[in-house]
């Protein structure tokens, strides 16, 4: 199934196309009027050059004024291989469809709503024959099963034509035109960007990253470079004054050699406020009684970190190199 692109926005077409798969691009006088184009021909032209089809509306009351503007519009150095001309479905329109089609252009005749009017166009011999879901479906008919009957009569009378699910409105619009089998849709792009999305592929696909994160980071390219340190010797509201000015949920504490002694956290200063009440500040570090700290050395993975986390049920690990300070690894460094 050919997959075009819906609209006039340039920005839009620029982005659409960096996919790299899309088979063309379907245009309006109606859209481009939105974007509040003027020049049309020099806006066609910049178009040709940086899609790979280009499906154009050519207007006119009669076949023949309808030809004329084709050939126009061909005129200003547009490759008839590569475009297509659009036309509304009407006597006129489809008896212009042969008349361009003898000469080798590619039409789509469009604004199809019933099925006699895509049997006329298919008759006429056009390329794309181009049934509005979106419109149809507003004016509360059925138009998948319009679609459905285009392309069974495609298929059971042999035209060689392809029939284009166009005015999409939802995603689900897209499921349907698969379903039905149709040669040809054309999507906008906010409703194109929706078709890889889903929720259990997002879930799967961050966890995925997350854990290629652990096997293949370590520990000193975590790290933020801050190494919270203070003295044995500091007193406790000095040391909670550090714990802001770090930005971390606890600090290493260090002996005259710079061998840490134990971790301060803001945990450890809550529950000392709340045995000991406020006297407990003007205390030195030295006078609080600290176990051996839960390190790891940055070249540690991630992944042991990880381990390591989940064994000691702890929010922060001290980050050792040679056994000596130089950060700390919070858990939220982890993602």
């Amino acid at each position: 199934m050919e997959l075009y692109l819906d609209s006039a926005n340039l920005k839009e077409i620029e982005e659409g196309f960096k996919l790299g798969f899309l088979d063309g691009l379907t245009t309006t006088p109606t859209f481009m009027q939105r974007e509040g184009i003027t020049d049309i021909d020099g806006t066609i032209v910049k178009l040709s050059k940086i899609v790979p089809v280009l499906q154009i509306e050519a207007l006119g009351n009669t076949a023949e004024e309808i030809l004329k503007e084709a050939e126009r519009q061909l005129a200003l150095g547009l490759d008839k291989n590569k475009t297509v001309f659009k036309i509304p479905v009407s006597l006129e329109g489809v008896r212009a469809c042969k008349m361009l089609r003898n000469k080798g252009l590619l039409v789509n005749v469009h604004l199809v709503y019933t099925l006699q009017q895509a049997y006329m166009a298919m008759q006429a011999g056009a390329t794309y024959v181009c049934p509005l879901v979106g419109r149809l479906q507003d004016q509360g008919h059925d138009a998948l099963a319009l679609v459905e009957q285009c392309v069974d009569a495609v298929e059971y009378y042999g035209y060689d034509t392809k029939i284009m699910f166009s005015s999409v409105r939802n995603v689900e619009h897209v499921r349907n035109a698969i379903n039905i089998g149709v040669h040809t849709i054309t999507v906008p792009l906010k409703i194109m960007k929706q078709l890889t999305e889903n929720n259990f592929t997002t879930v799967g696909t961050e966890q995925f990253i997350a854990d290629t994160r652990l096997m293949t980071v370590r520990v000193k390219e975590a790290i933020n470079g801050i190494n919270p340190l203070v003295t044995a010797d500091t007193n406790i509201a000095d040391a909670t004054i550090k714990l802001t000015e770090y930005g971390f949920g606890a600090i290493t504490v260090v002996d005259k050699n710079n061998q840490a002694i134990g971790v301060f956290t803001d945990g450890t200063l809550r529950r000392l406020i709340a045995e000991k009440g406020r006297d407990i500040l003007s205390k030195k570090l030295s006078d609080l009684s600290f176990s051996a700290p839960f390190s790891i050395e940055t070249s540690a993975l991630l992944n042991d970190a990880s381990v390591l986390f989940k064994k000691t049920n702890v929010d922060t690990l001290l980050v050792t190199e040679n056994g000596k300070p130089v950060g700390m690894l919070d858990i939220q460094d982890m993602k």
